[in-house]
């Protein structure tokens, strides 16, 4: 696996990617390789101003120009598409045993700790600062329409985990400005659906969940059922 791109390339990435003509020669060639006289009759540019912005994609490693196999006296420019796997900050982690925070233990943490270890396969733990009595019915129907069962899962105090675990995430604004901000955690301010107590809000909840998992992971979490 090619690895992340340092801070200064793909600032130039994004510098090339900057520029509306050559974003929209990069749209283009998302669809279709395409050589140069077919571009310019997509673009309007004269060869010259397009070869000027085909040497800003190439040298930021967006675009390749290769001989065509049929026709030698002419090219083809082709999208370098993994570059964009490069760019974004390298802040995925292997998946490990990890711990959720919410205040009340009672539907984000709860939620969370069981989709990640639905999509990893690694243990993980939810507690809370000030734990409620049960977890909410909301945020168990809204598990049990992703494949997830919290039908005996039971809030428990921050306080009673003897052991923390490689990856602390809290996941509530009050949680963390308890305890998170000076501990240096990592923090995911997701909205509390008890608030609401709608269907919807605790569906979102799992969806965006689930969208910070994969961020967080880098894996494909497609196979938790949709919300």
């Amino acid at each position: 696996m090619a690895t992340k791109l340092n801070i200064d390339d793909r600032a130039k990435i994004y510098s090339a990617l900057g520029d509306p003509v050559r974003l929209a020669i990069v749209d283009q060639l998302t669809v279709s390789d395409l050589a140069p006289v077919e571009l310019q009759g997509i673009t309007g540019l004269e060869s010259n101003l397009l070869a000027h912005h085909l040497d800003i994609l190439e040298r930021a490693g967006l675009i390749v120009r290769s001989i065509s196999n049929g026709d030698g006296r002419r090219r083809y420019v082709r999208l370098i598409s993994e570059t964009f796997d490069l760019i974004h900050p390298s802040t995925t982690v292997a998946p490990s045993n990890v711990l959720f925070i919410c205040s009340m233990n009672s539907a984000r943490s709860q939620i969370a700790a069981a989709l990640w270890t639905q999509c990893t396969g690694s243990p993980a733990q939810s507690a809370g600062t000030h734990p409620a009595q049960k977890v909410h019915p909301g945020a168990v129907a809204a598990a049990q329409r992703v494949g997830v069962d919290l039908r005996a899962a039971v809030p428990r105090a921050l306080d009673d985990v003897k052991e923390l675990p490689p990856i602390v995430i809290t996941v509530c604004d009050q949680a963390h400005e308890e305890i998170g901000s000076a501990m240096q955690w990592p923090h995911w301010s997701i909205s509390d659906p008890v608030v609401r107590g709608t269907k919807g809000a605790f569906d979102e909840v799992v969806s965006e969940i689930r969208a910070r998992i994969r961020a967080r992971v880098g894996f494909n979490v497609n196979q938790i059922g949709a919300s």
